[in-house]
């Protein structure tokens, strides 16, 4: 299902800042070595992240979901010097990607990457986050969800990527599809939270604890 006109994808991308030089290099390097990229994060969503952490003044971000490391690097660019992220992946094979990136300045002193099953490592980490970015395995998301909401406080961020899976949540009985249509519901349902759906590229959620 194309779910943007694909011209108005274009048109609007087209208007939309580039990434940094060091992500546009990190993109390069994914493509070069695997052979589906399209879990990066892309442009539009990338700017989304970098520009909710500049505004919420975020000083403390959780990556659910490493991937190569395309919104670790767009979100831990614009922390602040003592700002932390932390990064969850459980392939290695990404990490070899992009722990060439995590190691150089200003990143090495700002990103933490844990390898390992994210529904085991977020309850064992300490503190609350300003800002959660989703976009790990999708048929996990009612977990991740619940998880992520104990570690929040009011004015917390909370992104949610793929929340359209194609549009097949339009239908969703079974699957990831349901499981993503499920945390929706759950969100919605959450008398604690605001949240906006937006249709951008794969359906994009922003939440905000009140």
């Amino acid at each position: 299902m194309e779910l943007v006109n694909k011209r108005i994808a274009e048109y609007t991308e087209s208007f939309t800042t580039e990434e940094p030089e060091i992500v546009k290099r990190l993109i390069r390097a994914s493509e070069k070595n695997l052979e589906h990229t399209d879990m990066l994060s892309g442009r539009q969503t990338g700017l989304l992240l970098k520009l909710l952490v500049q505004i919420s003044g975020a000083k403390r971000v959780l990556d659910v979901g490493t991937f190569t490391g395309y919104s670790a690097l767009m979100m831990a660019g614009v922390l602040p010097e003592n700002g932390e992220l932390i990064t969850i992946e459980m392939n290695s094979r990404y990490r070899e990607i992009s722990d060439g990136f995590f190691s150089k300045e200003p990143y090495r002193s700002k990103i933490r990457q844990i390898m390992g099953n994210a529904l085991e490592v977020i309850p064992g980490l300490e503190g609350n986050f300003d800002l959660v970015y989703l976009d790990a395995d999708k048929i996990s998301y009612p977990e991740y969800w619940k998880m992520i909401r104990k570690k929040t406080i009011s004015g917390s961020l909370i992104v949610l990527d793929n929340m359209l899976w194609d549009g097949m949540v339009l239908n969703a009985k079974e699957g990831k599809e349901y499981a993503i249509h499920k945390t929706s519901e759950l969100i919605r349902d959450d008398d604690e939270v605001d949240q906006l759906m937006l249709p951008l590229r794969d359906g994009v959620t922003v939440v905000r604890v009140k």
